[in-house]
């Protein structure tokens, strides 16, 4: 990375309590509205970034190299994936970095870059940013947006259930999401699951991994035509090679009810990978698709899920349509402060 010239100061009616570049950082390491935000063309005051406002600016000047951040500390593992809490050593500010190992041919590694690129390209503020990726040591690394409460699993975790009208603002964030990658950019997410959707202290959920299932699968030495956690495909994608957008809505239904119930919606024996695989398979081949209890949920919200979890995937609902959906705008006059639930119901949050 080439040296950079001194750093360019522009004049802002900065409040005297915030004129420190210290005071920038907060103490999980993200941005709160009135800190400030430093990158290459010089400072700015974050302003109001709820759920509504427009996607990040991207940092710096969108070249991010390993050698230009620290680690921390590893944040999350999987298979042959490791994501670390990395920081910039120029602005200190923090990013995940998301390291996908793969020893493959150069063809493979240029096509398999041409799909990562698709994360760059996103901007929506309910998709985690992608700032950055390259290829480098027999690896792919992705320097994405840190989000600090950690993934919906996570929070699932601790608080077991979420109450319907805190879900309904988690859902809306999450088929917004779904509607943008659909009908804006015609991407299928294929793997959405409680763990690739990401929270932070804002109350701010977002979409992460879409598509990063697939390449891992296509490209390792362990075929895997299935692209994507099994547990929550719809039945078309054991039964058919290929399969639209509205796959997704199958696995957002099920996500929604699990977040609702606090627990998977099958009963599955958990007999080894592959008597699990199958009866997975078999379970949501030929069982009825979950329900939501009328005893338990509103009308609206049973409804959201019917119209989620239908076998069929042309009678779902697609994400424009769950949009207008009244269970998505029920509980608008609430006012649900997602921030404060995240922050004060939840796991702590990633902090140093």
């Amino acid at each position: 990375m080439a040296k950079r010239g001194p750093l360019n100061i522009i004049s802002l009616d900065v409040p005297p309590q915030q004129d420190s570049l210290a005071k920038f950082l907060t103490q999980s390491g993200t941005f709160r509205e009135g800190d400030l935000f430093v990158n290459k063309d010089g400072i700015r005051i974050v302003g109001n970034s709820g759920v509504d406002a427009p996607p990040p600016i991207k940092p710096l000047d969108d070249q991010i190299s390993l050698a230009d951040v620290d680690v921390i500390k590893v944040i999350g593992k999987g298979n042959n994936v490791i994501v670390q809490l990395v920081q910039h050593k120029w602005t200190n500010q923090f990013f995940a970095l998301k390291v996908i190992h793969m020893n493959i041919q150069e063809s493979d590694r240029k096509r398999t870059a041409k799909e990562l690129e698709i994360n760059r390209s996103l901007e929506c503020p309910y998709v985690v940013a992608c700032y950055q990726c390259f290829y480098q040591n027999n690896a792919f690394y992705l320097i994405l947006e840190y989000m600090d409460g950690g993934s919906l699993l996570d929070f699932l975790r601790k608080v077991r259930t979420i109450p319907e009208d805190h879900l309904a603002a988690i859902c809306k964030q999450v088929v917004k999401g779904l509607h943008y990658l659909h009908h804006q950019k015609h991407v299928i997410h294929r793997d959405l699951k409680p763990s690739n959707l990401l929270i932070n202290h804002l109350g701010e959920v977002k979409i992460t991994d879409f598509g990063v299932s697939a390449i891992v699968a296509s490209t390792s030495a362990q075929a895997n035509t299935n692209v994507g956690t099994y547990y929550y495909m719809g039945p078309e994608r054991f039964s058919e090679e290929t399969y639209g957008a509205r796959s997704d809505i199958w696995s957002l239904g099920m996500v929604m009810l699990e977040c609702a119930t606090g627990k998977f919606p099958y009963a599955i024996p958990d007999d080894g990978w592959a008597a699990t695989y199958y009866s997975v398979m078999q379970t949501i081949i030929e069982q009825p698709p979950p329900r939501a209890s009328p005893d338990e949920f509103s009308p609206e919200f049973c409804s959201f899920i019917s119209s989620c979890l239908q076998k069929d995937p042309k009678a779902r609902l697609s994400a424009q349509q769950l949009l207008e959906h009244p269970f998505l705008s029920m509980y608008d006059d609430l006012a649900i402060d997602l921030a404060s639930y995240f922050t004060n119901d939840g796991s702590p949050l990633t902090t140093l």
